[in-house]
């Protein structure tokens, strides 16, 4: 229930954001409060520019709020991101984070995009309803028969997940949220909201930031 609050909350707060949109929200039950002191950031993309500028600035929010974050493009080699990896491999990885003091991950990848429409022309004003079905009708008989109709743009469905990698809970996942990013024209702007929103997702819910006595951009 306090998950579903939280979600509603925050996708209000959002709405207004031209390109991000929360779609789901999922916290583990038992997990209150989540520390990290150290945490990797990692962008999974094929387009080296958006990764590198997504996790320049995700890692600029972390510090700002005095945690320490590392870029994956510093810690993982063309080598690497190249090839195919094994479970034994990210094992392999997992330790030397945890003797590097790391604590925590969090992973943001693209999982699938979808075409959608939207009307071009402007639907009908309410004096539009005292209009004769002749009229009504032939204002929009062009749904049946124009291409241009309507404007088509592309929705990608990304997902950013946090994982504890403390001893004794290698690999928990602690938080999954994802977020649409409808018809990124302008990558920078998407990337700025996107991290905006998930910082503010993780502080509403206590996860590495915490709320102290007032929200700067919530107000709560």
């Amino acid at each position: 229930m306090k998950n579903l609050i939280v979600f509603t909350l925050l996708t209000f707060i959002i709405h207004s954001c031209s390109s991000t949109q929360l779609v789901s929200n999922w916290k583990d039950p038992d997990t209150v409060l989540f520390h990290a002191n150290k945490v990797l950031i990692v962008g999974m993309t094929v387009n080296e520019k958006v990764r590198e500028d997504f996790e320049v600035k995700l890692k600029a929010a972390f510090e700002k709020r005095d945690v320490e974050a590392v870029r994956s493009l510093d810690l993982f080699d063309v080598k690497f991101t190249d090839a195919k990896q094994s479970e034994k491999q990210l094992s392999e990885v997992e330790k030397q984070l945890l003797d590097k003091d790391f604590d925590a991950i969090l992973f943001t990848k693209v999982i699938g995009s979808e075409k959608k429409k939207t009307l071009r022309t402007r639907l009908s004003n309410i004096e539009g309803y005292l209009s004769t079905f002749q009229d009504d009708y032939l204002r929009h008989q062009g749904i049946y028969y124009e291409d241009d109709y309507y404007d088509t743009f592309t929705v990608f469905h990304a997902q950013t997940a946090l994982y504890c990698i403390c001893v004794g809970k290698e690999r928990q996942t602690i938080w999954k949220a994802g977020i649409d990013i409808t018809d990124p024209q302008n990558f920078e702007k998407s990337v700025d909201e996107y991290v905006k929103l998930v910082v503010l997702a993780m502080e509403e819910q206590n996860l590495i930031f915490h709320k102290t006595e007032k929200n700067e951009v919530t107000g709560l």
